[in-house]
């Protein structure tokens, strides 16, 4: 048995559920993360001699919570814990019978209270995508497009403002949810990111990032079924994650959009999807996360790549730009704009975004202009900008694709 591949499985499934479980223990969130990354540990030296537990995230759970305990016992934490966390729900009234759980699902419970306002936005993220999902700091530091110092630096700040102010951390009342739901869309768009394309390790997708996003925003819009950002979430989610059985082959090998089986896509999620963004397009400005969600429904509407409808997702990348301008967004519709008028338009739009700092490391660039480069036959300069893309490219799936392209270029120059 592999017992490391269990470990890193249950990481991967059980991490957020592990801290929000210890969370009520420690009332003290960088507490928690420690003692529930020493059990992860214990399971490292304990499975391989007594075997995986048959609940190993009740075993988790119960490794983590006795380990804070003993912290709590053994020092005066509990001075310094117990005024940090309110972790108890209001106290049911009449119709706690009638009325359900303010945030039923205790992930995003644990989400919502890391998203509290007394934090800067972007802490706010970083912090649980660290807490809930277990990134690595590297990871969220690829999500944020910084440098690893940077966001190792920005989470001590943020811990250190949680137990210095002793921050009233509290699951939201049904009236704090609107005020607070921007942070955790936000969060829950990054979680879903990591997930559809994995910043590092050997797979292309991490499916229970993309299953707990997609879970956390089916709540979010069962809890807020008038909120328009959300319903334009789950809808982008929705139309994306369509397309996951087709995105590799069955030797897990990165299949490219233009070369999907489409008859693999998901069509139930597809119909599901556009629904829900008729709902977030209506009724005033839209945001962003439906004018993404409508590029994906471009693509899904396609019944062929050639079919592609290149000028409206280029007009919808422009629409992104005037209200919602990033880097990222720039990118794509410089690729957009190569597809519809040509490589050499998507070289010339590439490079007037290559100076943008927040660009430096991010491995698609170089990646983007390695594919224009080797449609308009410059071999020679493809070579160097898919090299450029390797050193960048963290994923493994995404790895073999580029080195894949690099034999084939390389062939060329022979």
């Amino acid at each position: 048995m592999d017992v490391h591949g269990e470990v890193e499985a249950a990481h991967r499934s059980d991490w957020a559920a592990v801290v929000a479980a210890t969370v009520r223990v420690t009332r003290d969130l960088d507490l928690a993360e420690e003692c529930a990354q020493d059990a992860f540990t214990k399971a490292l030296e304990t499975w391989p001699r007594v075997g995986v537990p048959d609940r190993p995230r009740g075993w988790l759970v119960t490794v983590a919570s006795n380990r804070a305990r003993d912290v709590l016992r053994r020092s005066a934490a509990w001075r310094r814990a117990l005024p940090l966390l309110v972790v108890d729900d209001v106290a049911p009234g009449p119709d706690a019978l009638e009325e359900p759980p303010v945030v039923p699902d205790d992930t995003l419970r644990l989400v919502f209270t890391c998203c509290h306002p007394a934090l800067a936005r972007d802490a706010q993220v970083a912090l649980t995508l660290r807490l809930v999902c277990g990134l690595a700091t590297a990871d969220v530091a690829r999500a944020f497009l910084v440098r690893e110092a940077t966001m190792a630096a920005r989470l001590t700040r943020a811990k250190k403002k949680i137990a210095a102010a002793r921050i009233p951390y509290r699951v939201p009342s049904r009236e704090d949810l609107p005020a607070r739901v921007g942070a955790v869309c936000e969060v829950l768009h990054l979680v879903f990111t990591a997930g559809h394309a994995a910043p590092s390790g050997e797979r292309l997708v991490r499916a229970e990032l993309v299953d707990a996003a997609v879970r956390q925003a089916r709540t979010l819009h069962h809890l807020l079924p008038a909120e328009r950002q959300v319903a334009g979430l789950l809808a982008l989610f929705l139309l994306v994650d369509a397309r996951r059985a087709a995105r590799e082959d069955d030797d897990g090998r990165l299949v490219l959009l233009a070369d999907q089986d489409r008859g693999l896509w998901r069509r139930d999620q597809v119909e599901e999807g556009t629904a829900l963004l008729a709902h977030a397009l209506g009724g005033g400005e839209p945001h962003r996360y439906a004018v993404e969600a409508a590029i994906a429904a471009v693509h899904a509407e396609a019944p062929t790549w050639e079919d592609t409808d290149w000028d409206e997702i280029v007009g919808l990348y422009d629409v992104l730009l005037a209200r919602w301008p990033s880097p990222v967004v720039e990118l794509n519709r410089a690729v957009a704009l190569g597809l519809r008028d040509g490589p050499r338009a998507g070289l010339a739009a590439l490079d007037a975004v290559a100076g943008e700092p927040a660009l430096a490391g991010y491995g698609y660039l170089s990646a983007a202009r390695a594919d224009f480069l080797r449609r308009l036959g410059l071999w020679a300069a493809a070579r160097a900008a898919y090299e450029e893309a390797l050193v960048l490219t963290a994923n493994g799936a995404e790895r073999q694709f580029l080195e894949q392209r690099l034999r084939d270029v390389e062939g060329r120059l022979v």
